[in-house]
């Protein structure tokens, strides 16, 4: 059986991101939440970025604890 390990750069390679930690780095410094808005809703997400995630929360998916883990390091 083959395992997938879900990290912050392989959700950035899902979200058809750049993964290179220079990047991630650079994300986190440019993108911020707002205190009530959604990591889902976030401005600076493509639809087809926003869809993936708002999915991988309604299914439960082997994702959400990585996208937890992204949703609190964009709040400062």
């Amino acid at each position: 059986m083959e395992t997938f390990e879900h990290n912050l750069a392989s959700l950035f390679s899902q979200l058809g991101l750049n993964n290179s930690k220079e990047y991630i780095d650079n994300f986190l410094e440019e993108h911020c939440l707002e205190q009530h808005e959604q990591l889902t809703e976030a401005r600076f997400w493509e639809p087809s970025q926003q869809k993936f995630l708002r999915e991988s929360y309604e299914q439960d998916a082997d994702w959400c604890e990585v996208i937890d883990q992204l949703d609190a390091m964009l709040r400062k």
